[in-house]
């Protein structure tokens, strides 16, 4: 399942179907998913509540049209677990400067209690700094809660790491942050870490 946060807010929960008809993009050929059955998709999300497991695999193999026999690999079985990321607290310059330390063009920006507030990169803040160059300054002592941050997609630790890889594809994303029922982020899944998967686990087949 997929989510989109606004600045906190999360504005859209649903099937990847549904995903690629509010951003309306093609979905993809090969996903035969059933949006539409909503008893399927709440059985799906109580079971998450209800922080059973085992329970949300099989409904999502249900909701997702996916042979109940077959073998799947989820996020959480290839995603970075506590990812580096950027308190929205910091100003520009230290979130800047906390790039260049960690060597990653963008990261998750994280509110009060590690709840999903969007994603910075260094494009982001050097596009601010283009915009009014005369004002550097001020612009660099800005707080992140100040801006506003673009929505950001993010998936959850028991998405098929198939449907999340067309995702990446389509929308052109770099990584997706990984986040729980209660809007906190607990991972994040990048293509790297894709590309390792089907690298390291034999029975893995992105497109089957």
């Amino acid at each position: 399942m997929f989510a989109i946060y606004n600045n906190g807010n999360i504005g859209f929960r649903s099937t990847v179907d549904n995903l690629y008809q509010l951003k309306k993009t093609d979905a993809p050929d090969n996903v035969s998913l059933k949006p539409d059955d909503d008893d399927l998709f709440q059985e799906y999300l109580n079971s998450k509540k209800q922080k059973d497991e085992q329970k949300a695999i099989n409904v999502y193999k249900k909701v997702a049209n996916i042979d109940t026999s077959e073998q799947i690999f989820h996020v959480k079985d290839i995603m970075t677990l506590e990812p580096k990321y950027i308190d929205n607290t910091l100003t520009i310059k230290e979130a800047y400067d906390k790039l260049k330390d960690i060597k990653v063009n963008q990261v998750p920006v994280l509110g009060f209690g590690k709840k999903i507030m969007g994603m910075i990169n260094k494009k982001m803040i050097l596009n601010l700094i283009m915009d009014d160059i005369s004002n550097i300054n001020n612009i660099l002592n800005r707080k992140i809660e100040d801006l506003y941050l673009d929505e950001v997609i993010t998936t959850d630790p028991v998405t098929d790491i198939r449907r999340v890889a067309k995702v990446m594809i389509d929308f052109r994303l770099d990584a997706i942050p990984v986040v729980n029922e209660e809007d906190i982020l607990v991972g994040i899944v990048s293509k790297t870490d894709i590309i390792k998967a089907v690298s390291y686990i034999p029975k893995l087949q992105l497109w089957s």
